[in-house]
């Protein structure tokens, strides 16, 4: 890690936007955070490349508690943030955002990967353009990293009307997974 950046992995700094509090996962949101991984519209969109076989589609309380704990472990081990995003209104959970710095023998390596799950009436240009925006305001400031990169599938318009408008560009490459698995709709930030 560069010595001007700060240690995401000894604090997690909170944002606020608009609509929006982005804060660390609570334990507390799990039930709120099982309405957005069981809501088959939310679902197609999730990111789930190169995640060993998880496609986040969680239909159980267990199945959201033993996702979280994961979430939990995995920031301990120092190998991504979950981030909580809440309604400032209902102060509930809406979705998540993961962030990590990639390191790998493709294009996107040494690249920040940003994954944003939302529940579906979420799902919308403004609310996305939103938190993406915060992100690319304070990512240089935790993470390593010469772009943000993110997926959206061909079907999620509002998403990438949204990446397209922050300047995003559609990658012309692949990510190449630990298995050698291809994956694509990937879009690109530089910082």
């Amino acid at each position: 890690m560069s010595v001007n950046k700060k240690d995401i992995f000894a604090s997690v700094q909170c944002f606020s936007t608009k609509n929006f509090d982005i804060r660390f996962i609570k334990q507390d949101d799990c039930e709120a955070l099982l309405k957005v991984y069981s809501d088959k519209k939310s679902q197609p969109i999730f990111n789930s490349d190169n995640c060993h076989g998880d496609d986040f589609c969680y239909e159980t309380i267990d199945r959201m508690n033993s996702a979280m704990k994961f979430w939990f472990e995995s920031y301990e081990k120092r190998y991504f943030v979950r981030y909580a995003i809440v309604d400032r209104q209902t102060n509930t959970a809406i979705g998540t955002v993961e962030l990590f710095t990639r390191f790998a023998d493709d294009h996107f390596n040494n690249c920040i990967i940003m994954r944003t799950d939302l529940l579906s009436s979420y799902e919308k240009k403004e609310y996305i353009s939103e938190l993406t925006q915060i992100f690319i305001e304070h990512a240089k400031e935790y993470y390593e990293g010469q772009m943000i990169a993110t997926k959206a599938i061909s079907s999620a318009e509002d998403r990438i009307s949204a990446l397209l408008s922050l300047g995003f560009r559609k990658s012309d490459f692949s990510l190449i997974g630990f298995d050698g698995t291809e994956y694509n709709e990937y879009y690109e930030y530089n910082l």
